[in-house]
């Protein structure tokens, strides 16, 4: 398949503090060379034989597809990203910095940060959405590391050298500021609202539990820290618990198979969290069962391993509960 060149997104005579040779040459001899460079590895794959080609070969083509595919896409990222204000932030743009950054001016102080500690070397600055929280991050991206998976650069700023030579020789923090000062902001919060309707991937779905809350780990802690009354319940099948070395430290330990002889022990005025090995089956329908006997039950998401890769505080299992 062939690669398509993308004309210019900014107009190069209206970038204020940087000439317009420069933009010509980025993108004529960089932008240029890796998209030519990218239809070049393509071909070669394309004709590749991939039922005698050595697997290092086949490897070497795909690591080289990734690195000339990554610089074309961040190029015409970083020329989408000039063009405008760099000092107002419309409105959505502004509200989404300060909530993730806790202020405009500390998201500028880590993104100039991160420039300027390319300077001399080479790489990227991005700005990024990660759909799985909804949250922007700054990254710096560098031959020798990897971007964040699954997050979707909205702004980007060139450190390798032919980005700022010409016209700032060796200063790159002059073309830093220079950099800052032409952000097309409303192109960037255009991009941010196309990556808002970005999904993480989905999880499980427990369809005959649609119906019975659940309750995370991170929210169980917070119960627990801010001393609000509640009944966790360990609800591992006995032949698992039987080989159990710990357990949560606020819990206790009930059969699962004899919920009737130990359901009067507990209190209706205070909330129930259940969890089982991984929060699936039992302690859904044990969260259930109790529900349904007028208990404000739930049961705890990712269960015991949840708890536990979490660093949440676990005992010695009290293997006489199983007596």
């Amino acid at each position: 398949m062939r690669y398509h060149i993308a004309p210019l997104f900014c107009r190069p005579w209206t970038i204020n503090g940087v000439t317009p040779k420069l933009i010509e040459s980025h993108y004529e001899h960089n932008y240029g060379a890796a998209l030519n460079r990218l239809n070049a590895i393509a071909a070669e794959l394309e004709a590749l034989d991939l039922a005698n080609a050595p697997p290092h070969a086949v490897n070497r083509l795909k690591q080289e597809e990734m690195a000339a595919l990554n610089s074309v896409l961040l190029h015409e990222l970083y020329f989408a990203s000039l063009g405008g204000d760099g000092r107002t932030l419309p409105d959505l743009m502004a509200q989404a910095i300060a909530r993730n950054f806790g202020s405009i001016d500390r998201w500028r102080q880590e993104f100039i940060a991160l420039g300027n500690a390319l300077a001399g070397s080479s790489g990227w600055v991005l700005l990024t959405l990660v759909p799985r929280d909804g949250r922007l991050i700054n990254q710096s991206v560098t031959d020798g590391s990897q971007g964040i998976a699954g997050a979707i650069p909205i702004l980007a700023l060139d450190m390798y050298e032919h980005a700022y030579h010409l016209d700032f020789g060796a200063n790159a923090s002059a073309y830093v500021a220079a950099f800052m000062r032409n952000i097309d902001w409303n192109a960037v919060q255009g991009r941010y609202e196309d990556a808002l309707t970005v999904k993480p991937p989905r999880p499980l779905v427990q369809k005959q539990f649609a119906d019975v809350p659940a309750v995370t780990v991170d929210e169980v802690k917070a119960m627990l820290e801010s001393g609000v009354p509640v009944q966790i319940i360990d609800m591992r099948p006995r032949h698992y618990s039987a080989k159990a070395q710990d357990m949560m430290e606020s819990a206790v330990w009930r059969d699962p198979e004899r919920v009737e002889d130990w359901i009067g022990d507990l209190s209706k005025e205070a909330p129930v969290v259940t969890f089982c090995v991984y929060g699936f089956h039992i302690g859904c329908e044990t969260a259930r069962t109790l529900r349904d006997a007028g208990f404000d039950a739930r049961y705890m998401a990712g269960g015991h391993y949840a708890w536990k890769a979490t660093n949440g505080p676990v005992k010695l299992f009290d293997s006489a509960a199983l007596a």
